[in-house]
């Protein structure tokens, strides 16, 4: 699955870029209210909104801004109210799309993503088009780039705690969970000193589409559109990087 940390590695630096911008903190705020308005705002008592409050600080969220999305959740302050929508599709070369957006306005959120497909050779499908093309899996991602890491210490700890699978590759551990065991393997490697790179429950795709250099060009500038709208969460798909 080297395709999947290929891509993570060019999202993480969007994302880097985003955060510039302020958009990244605009996403974090949208899930940390969802979450807190689905779960409450006790962190302890409610996982999701914790994880997405560890995401909001690895990207360097101010607490204010983590606070006031809190409050606006459970009632301390007044806001909108926003919608999770999962879009699927295929874009250039039937490469297969899933987009999560969190929204306060649907009309304007389906014509942005739709017009990103229509611009790239995409079309938008019905649910359930392209997610039995992937695997709803744990993933957590470990960088080791000076090989400071014992490999077989690690992949023990792992699967002692509930992994399924363990890849390396360039000095990149990607780990593998049912999302059930997601937080279990998660918190075990974090006691264990271990530093997450990524960590995160996602869409795995079970086999990958290599891409025509015209068709990649095409996608990426999908991405890019698609990254664009803040109300855009997580893009996952099953392009097979070149690069």
């Amino acid at each position: 699955m080297a395709g999947h940390s290929k891509w993570h590695n060019i999202q993480r630096r969007k994302n880097a870029q985003d955060a510039k911008k302020g958009k990244i903190f605009m996403r974090h705020a949208k899930t940390i209210y969802t979450a807190a308005k689905e779960g409450g705002g006790d962190l302890d008592m409610n996982p999701s909104l914790r994880t997405a409050v560890e995401k909001a600080k690895a990207d360097n969220m101010p607490n204010d801004n983590i606070d006031r999305a809190i409050k606006k959740a459970t009632g301390g302050l007044d806001g909108v109210n926003y919608e999770e929508i999962t879009y699927e599709g295929y874009g250039p070369g039937g490469i297969a799309v899933i987009v999560n957006v969190l929204t306060d306005n649907k009309n304007r959120t389906a014509s942005e993503i739709r017009h990103a497909f229509k611009k790239n050779d995409g079309n938008l499908g019905e649910n359930g088009s392209v997610t039995f093309m992937f695997d709803r899996k744990g993933y957590i991602v470990i960088e080791d780039p000076d090989g400071a890491i014992d490999e077989d210490d690690m992949t023990l700890e792992a699967i002692e705690a509930g992994a399924d699978d363990i890849t390396a590759e360039d000095g990149v551990y990607e780990i593998y969970t049912d999302p059930e065991n997601f937080q279990s393997v998660r918190d075990h490697l974090r006691d264990n000193h271990y530093e997450l790179a990524e960590a995160d429950v996602t869409f795995i795709p079970q086999t990958y589409t290599a891409p025509s250099e015209d068709d990649e060009q095409k996608m990426l500038t999908l991405i890019n559109m698609l990254e664009d709208s803040e109300d855009t969460q997580d893009i996952h798909h099953n392009m097979e990087n070149s690069g």
